[in-house]
């Protein structure tokens, strides 16, 4: 899969720093959660789906770190790094052993048929 983005030579070389260096504190921050736990659930206030996937997640006694940045009206400039990071557009985002898996859907899905858990027991 690769999903499509601008080759670096389309970027402007005036441009590139700020680009790569747009709201880096916030992604370091989810970087630093996903390489030190199993599960990670990025999520915001008020949208109902974060809280849905950490109770899945609690109902299946899985342990998970979560991180929530705003809500619709705050913070949004933060959760668009992490959204052009992902390519994901929405919340919650889910992460198992470092593998991007989606978000409450998609974990419901994993979790359903049996692949969430063998991806937590899998060396990432």
């Amino acid at each position: 899969m690769s999903r499509p983005t601008l080759a670096e030579a389309q970027v402007h070389p005036s441009v590139r720093d700020a680009l790569a260096g747009y709201q880096k504190s916030i992604l370091d921050e989810v970087r630093a959660a996903i390489a030190n736990n199993d599960v990670v659930v990025v999520g915001m206030k008020q949208n109902p789906f974060p809280g849905k996937v950490r109770k899945l997640l609690k109902e299946h006694s899985v342990k998970h770190a979560y991180l929530e940045y705003g809500s619709y009206l705050s913070d949004w400039r933060r959760r668009l790094a992490i959204k052009m990071w992902t390519g994901w557009p929405t919340f919650p985002m889910v992460f198992v052993k470092g593998t991007f898996i989606g978000g409450f859907d998609d974990t419901q899905r994993l979790i359903a048929s049996g692949e969430f858990q063998k991806l937590l027991e899998s060396r990432a």
